[in-house]
């Protein structure tokens, strides 16, 4: 085999490549002799035609494709592994000619890894703000224990308040028409953590039970069904229930109901250790977040564009699932948010991921840094854990989806390099 390079823009570079008329016959050969296998021809057993009447039933192009398909992996490999490419997409053909007395000729195209040019990533001394908790975050941690334990009491003789769960009827009408799914029955509001139409449950506070009202909303510019987006709305109302929460008394005995503590002082002083814990934590990751943009802000890289257009079909992706997961579609974020301000901000966050990743590959190879087995398995056990599926079922499930699989080890191998530069530099606290 013979192999021409030529380096083009963009980390590209040109490969034409020669196969000796032998080995493109052989090649033709094997996939003539593969597809005669799943081919019925009248008057032979499967796979026994001859390659002539194979050629006759199924064509000569066929066979060709068949055989770039098989060979075309190992002869990019070889022609990777001797000009030592680092590659950074499977290459792709450009034009072939396929002479079976001539020989094989293709031309393909491959990318490259992007060179990266590094600043200082080792001694640097930063200065960022240093987290405060706030003073009345012991008060508040504890107040929400006790608010999960709370008890609803039916209050019967008072107007409803902002902090009451009510039980209520709705109708409602938006441009004389009834909202379709606009009502309800006996639903359950709590008026303090609503997730209405804004405006809707502060309207519901400083009513009396039983008594028929309207109150009158506006459906955000934003909202998902698009003949209510903006839309003015009337909703009758009546409140049947009114509930408040009677808090328990913050005591020993509360103390030994929600926790393995005997008294109050005890379990105040758990709340406090993990506040500061989350302040020790939370500084930690700011100045570790602080380090690596002040590294990959002072390194360059010349990104090919087909790379941050690969990102971006992967964030679109992420996106989608996402808005899935929440009940919402693609079409209905174009149309809320503008597909251009989307695209616009997904190829922005494609190119700060591109850059990124390459600056961390780059300080992994100069620092001999890598991911080792326990390293694998410790990110393996994490995600087995979130999804609550064991370690062995989550890597036969993993063997069948490559992708998860790199990116699984490139999250090992970006916080190990994240270690390294937080070990490496000093951050100052402000």
């Amino acid at each position: 085999m013979n192999t021409t390079i030529e380096k083009q823009n963009n980390n590209v570079v040109k490969v034409d490549i020669e196969i000796p008329a032998k080995d493109a016959a052989a090649y033709y050969n094997n996939a003539a002799r593969k597809l005669a296998q799943y081919v019925n021809i009248p008057g032979f057993r499967k796979g026994k035609a001859p390659r002539n009447i194979v050629e006759q039933n199924i064509g000569e192009d066929r066979i060709k494709n068949e055989a770039l398909e098989t060979a075309l992996p190992g002869i990019f490999a070889e022609v990777i592994k001797e000009n030592n490419f680092d590659i950074v997409a499977q290459p792709y053909v450009e034009s072939f000619d396929y002479n079976l007395g001539d020989g094989l000729k293709i031309t393909a195209k491959i990318e490259l890894r992007p060179e990266v040019t590094l600043g200082k990533y080792k001694g640097l001394t930063l200065e960022i703000d240093e987290y405060k908790t706030p003073e009345d975050a012991l008060d508040k941690a504890v107040n929400e224990m006790l608010e999960q334990y709370a008890e609803l009491s039916v209050v019967t003789d008072r107007k409803t308040v902002n902090t009451d769960i009510i039980v209520f009827d709705f109708e409602g009408f938006s441009n004389g028409e009834k909202i379709e799914h606009g009502d309800a029955k006996n639903f359950t509001l709590d008026l303090g953590n609503s997730t209405f139409i804004p405006g809707f449950a502060e309207q519901l506070v400083d009513r009396e039970l039983g008594k028929e009202f309207e109150i009158e909303v506006k459906f955000p510019e934003t909202y998902h069904e698009k003949k209510l987006a903006g839309q003015p709305a009337t909703f009758k109302c009546t409140i049947n229930e009114i509930k408040t929460r009677v808090l328990p008394e913050l005591n020993d005995e509360f103390a030994q109901k929600v926790s393995q503590f005997k008294t109050v002082d005890e379990l105040k002083a758990d709340v406090q250790e993990y506040l500061n814990t989350k302040k020790a934590d939370t500084d930690r990751v700011n100045s570790e977040k602080a380090i690596f943009e002040r590294v990959t802000s002072d390194a360059k890289v010349d990104i090919q564009p087909s790379m941050i257009e690969r990102e971006t079909d992967e964030l679109v992706n992420e996106y989608k699932q996402k808005l899935a997961a929440q009940g919402f579609t693609w079409e209905q974020a174009l149309e809320a948010h503008g597909e251009e301000d989307i695209m616009k901000q997904l190829r922005e966050d494609a190119e700060i991921r591109v850059k990124n990743s390459l600056v961390i590959d780059k300080i992994a190879k100069l620092e001999n840094i890598s991911i080792t087995q326990e390293d694998f398995t410790s990110k393996l056990v994490e995600l087995s854990q979130m999804y609550q599926i064991d370690p062995q079922t989550m890597a036969k499930q993993l063997t069948q989806t490559p992708g998860v699989l790199n990116a699984l080890s490139q999250q090992a191998l970006n916080e190990k390099v994240t270690k390294f530069l937080a070990e490496n530099n000093t951050v100052k606290l402000k």
